[in-house]
């Protein structure tokens, strides 16, 4: 049939016509039938017929069609019916169809199915398309599926596999959509029911094939997803080829999708022509790739023009962007223009980075419905923030609900929240699991909360027996090791006090100055413990001055006994104070005692 628009073009010649290119061989072919038909022949009046209707030449084919279908010839009837309908007659082609398919035309079935269609009797449609498809006719089997597809029909499926085991290329294309789809109901395009869920990887090999078969038949929207799959699958050489097959024949997504390839091997020069050419064919995604391009170079003026080109190609992640930017600068005003356009039009992250900005400017009561908005939205960051709002407010219940649905979603602050709640409410075995999943997150403090958890339940060390090998590390050392690796400066006391129970007197010296010069009290005592037993007193003295400032008392209490067996008993009164001061009650009995005999010494 020949349907005027984008309709496939098919002409119906019947078994007497073998076409062929050559010009000369078309000559000769359409005077010999021309001959035949001028003396009677019906069959070649049917042969030139469509050879003068695929010309065009609509006047000189309806004669011999017409004469040809008054014979009898059904193939002459079909192609008389996509004449008339090039004419605007569509009843009357219609008429012409209707006799051709009763006949046993498949092509005059498609065409009678598709013109019932387009004037809403569906029941006919499906009938006559259905003939058509029943024969083995692509486009019959095609459309067909195209229309069980649109009652949401089961059938669909097996229409479309006929039409692309034929070669229909945009029937492939649909399969393979379909399939890719199954267990995505909310793709944002068609879906068509379906009786099994196949394996998932089974259906992606499945919907590979088809996209395949459509790509190599030059589709260039099968190409972009075949692309898609090979790069998920590592392939990205392959993958580089189809988007760059589909990107040539003008798609926008798999120009963009190229452009991020080449980014990530290392070319950003040519990374930044594909998108460019994406852009300007109106990808927003491409818009904010180069806007973010520019940003990284320092050159703010021609990201922002790019980001604005992405929210005027409809991509709120452009106005986000856009925010982003300006924060950066420190325009607050129109950071918070841009990410309430981002956050009306239902960009969950820049709800929460809006919340965030009036949290920060004193507006807690107008961050929470946009942290609210942005946590249901799915924003982890979100619910995270209305965690801590929450517990700002000492609404722990609120705040830990909030801060279970971060973390179920795998944020480590979140996950540490909860477990840190959880012990304080005894529930040390669900605690656990929560400080595991933060800890195994990069969490230091989780890390270290989770080795005193384990801590706790290992027995007291007992006295070390001359020549009795060392112990292996516990786990419980192993996340303290990994805390203090990370600067946790607890955790580094605790790995360095570890140490010297096991002898390891440098490493414990090691860690105590780490977490000393780091600002620890604890670490700076207890390695001034160490170096005055190696009798490096005055070096001790240094760390535990500096731990007596910060308010450790015992250091202070050290650095009194170390002043009075100097004879320097003034300034061991000045410590034995300082000590009283800080505590606790233990260190200040002992200091008092000593002021006091300072002060006898000093009076005698």
């Amino acid at each position: 049939m020949v349907f005027m628009g984008d309709r496939a073009t098919l002409l119906e010649t019947g078994r007497f016509a073998q076409m062929r290119s050559d010009d000369a061989a078309d000559a000769e072919t359409e005077a010999r039938h021309r001959r035949a038909a001028d003396g009677g022949d019906a069959a070649s009046m049917s042969v030139l017929g469509s050879l003068l209707l695929r010309r065009g030449d609509l006047d000189s084919a309806e004669p011999y069609l017409r004469g040809a279908t008054a014979e009898g010839d059904r193939a002459a009837a079909n192609n008389l019916g996509v004449l008339l309908h090039q004419r605007g007659y569509a009843d009357e082609a219609a008429g012409w169809w209707r006799i051709a398919a009763v006949a046993g035309s498949a092509a005059a079935a498609h065409a009678l199915g598709r013109h019932y269609r387009e004037r809403g009797d569906e029941p006919a449609a499906e009938y006559w398309l259905r003939q058509s498809a029943e024969q083995g006719h692509a486009l019959g089997a095609y459309a067909l599926a195209d229309l069980l597809e649109h009652r949401s029909d089961v059938g669909a499926e097996r229409w479309l596999r006929a039409a692309a085991e034929q070669g229909h290329r945009e029937a492939a294309y649909r399969l393979a959509r379909l399939i890719d789809q199954r267990g995505e109901p909310d793709s944002g395009e068609p879906d068509i029911a379906v009786e099994a869920e196949p394996d998932t990887e089974a259906r992606t090999a499945e919907a590979e094939q088809w996209y395949r078969q459509a790509a190599a038949r030059g589709h260039r929207r099968a190409a972009l997803h075949l692309g898609a799959i090979l790069e998920r699958r590592g392939e990205l050489k392959e993958a580089g080829r189809w988007y760059l097959t589909s990107a040539k024949d003008g798609e926008a997504k798999a120009a963009c999708a190229l452009g991020f390839l080449l980014r990530d091997a290392g070319d950003e020069e040519s990374a930044a022509v594909w998108w460019l050419r994406a852009a300007q064919d109106g990808d927003g995604n491409a818009a904010n790739a180069l806007g973010a391009l520019h940003a990284a170079r320092g050159e703010p003026q021609t990201a922002e023009r790019w980001y604005r080109a992405a929210m005027d190609a409809g991509d709120d992640n452009g106005a986000y962007n856009l925010a982003l930017l300006c924060a950066a600068q420190e325009r607050t005003a129109q950071a918070e223009q841009w990410y309430r356009r981002a956050a009306y039009a239902g960009h969950r992250e820049a709800a929460n980075a809006l919340a965030v900005l009036l949290l920060q400017a004193g507006d807690a009561t107008g961050a929470e419905p946009w942290f609210s908005k942005a946590a249901e939205a799915g924003s982890v960051d979100a619910a995270f923030n209305l965690g801590i709002l929450f517990a700002s407010r000492d609404d722990d219940r609120e705040a830990l609900k909030w801060y279970e649905r971060a973390a179920a979603a795998g944020h480590t602050e979140a996950a540490l929240q909860v477990g840190m709640a959880l012990l304080r409410d005894g529930e040390e075995a669900a605690a656990e699991r929560h400080l595991r999943c933060a800890a195994g997150g990069g969490s230091a403090e989780a890390a270290f909360r989770l080795a005193t958890v384990l801590d706790a339940r290992q027995p007291p060390p007992g006295a070390p027996v001359l020549g009795e090998p060392v112990a292996e590390k516990t786990e419980c050392e192993e996340w303290y090791e990994r805390a203090a690796a990370q600067g946790h400066r607890r955790a580094q006391v605790r790995v360095g006090m570890l140490a010297a129970a096991r002898g390891d007197q440098d490493g414990a010296a090691r860690w105590y100055r780490e977490a000393a010069e780091a600002g620890s009290r604890n670490g700076a005592f207890n390695l001034g413990l160490l170096l005055a037993r190696e009798g490096r007193e005055r070096e001790a003295a240094l760390w535990w001055t500096r731990a007596a400032h910060a308010g450790h008392g015992r250091a202070a209490l050290r650095l009194a006994l170390l002043a009075a067996r100097c004879g320097e008993l003034a300034e061991g009164q000045r410590w034995c104070a300082r000590a009283v001061e800080l505590g606790p009650a233990e260190v200040a009995e002992r200091a008092g005692r000593l002021r006091e005999a300072l002060h006898q010494e000093l009076t005698a």
